[in-house]
């Protein structure tokens, strides 16, 4: 199994500064179609700079290249967040970001991964994809590769059944090739997680189906990296890395609001969300 190495001063400025191109990235991408999940996939953009820029093993230029780390985001409505890295990695052209969700595209809503370069799994049946994770995991593990598979699960997400039916699967099969996130932005499409159907206390069940479990700010890039890391050396259980996170994070209009699950935007606001990231990306490179 490839290993991590620490974080320098410069990857977490370089991941911080990352984060914040993904969220700008996302915020033109839904704001040109007009509407769109910006909630869930603005509190996702710390998780997946860390993976794509600094930790997973890919090749931009050859997609399905064997060797590679898969990621599967489960939570797939939260797809632009995921195509942002991919476009700025060059997976595919860059203005394929103005064709979100429209007639022909090959960025729908849900991530279809026989329409976008570098989407390793179709999600957008919520409670799938972490399914789907453990089973590539497995496979790994029967290739004996030291390939890693990484999925990205969603609080509400976490309601359905057939995610624990995978969690009792994983660490029965001692899958430490597998490390999975949860989004915990404490806010799904119906309203806030603790009304709608409790997940608390959330890192126990973790625990109880024999999962490393680590509680992490989702939006420090450091402790998500370190996490990952201690996530390397687990020799037989897989790993749950759960990310308290802020939906919506980054934009005024939807930072913290159930109502960005899926929401529309206003030009305006959208330019001034924009313009106060791109500052914030200005201020760090004066500093």
């Amino acid at each position: 199994m490839h290993t991590l190495p620490e974080l320098t001063a410069e990857d977490i400025r370089f991941l911080k500064r990352k984060s914040t191109q993904i969220r700008i990235i996302t915020l033109e991408m839904i704001g040109h179609l007009g509407v769109g999940h910006i909630g869930g996939s603005l509190s996702i953009a710390e998780v997946l700079s860390v993976l794509y820029y600094k930790v997973m093993r890919i090749d931009p230029k050859n997609p399905k290249w064997e060797g590679r780390d898969r990621f599967v985001l489960s939570k797939g409505h939260a797809g632009p967040a995921l195509y942002s890295v991919l476009a700025d990695l060059g997976y595919f052209p860059y203005d394929w970001i103005y064709t979100l969700n429209k007639p022909n595209t090959n960025l729908p809503s849900h991530c279809d991964r026989l329409k976008t370069p570098g989407v390793d799994m179709t999600a957008g049946s919520l409670g799938q994809g972490l399914s789907a994770a453990v089973g590539m995991a497995l496979a790994e593990k029967i290739k004996k590769s030291d390939v890693r598979v990484y999925a990205l699960i969603g609080d509400g997400e976490s309601q359905e059944g057939q995610i624990w039916e995978a969690a009792m699967f994983a660490s029965h099969n001692k899958l430490n090739n597998l490390i999975a996130f949860t989004d915990y932005n404490k806010m799904q499409i119906d309203g806030y997680v603790y009304e709608v159907n409790n997940l608390e206390p959330l890192a126990d069940k973790w625990r109880a189906f024999n999962w490393h479990t680590i509680e992490v700010d989702g939006h420090n890039v450091e402790e998500i990296y370190n996490a990952i890391r201690e996530g390397f050396v687990q020799q037989d259980k897989p790993t749950m890395i759960i990310l308290h996170t802020i939906k919506g994070k980054g934009a005024f209009f939807s930072e913290g609001k159930v109502t960005s699950h899926n929401m529309p935007i206003n030009p305006e606001e959208l330019k001034i969300a924009i313009d106060a990231l791109k500052k914030e990306i200005e201020g760090d490179e004066l500093r």
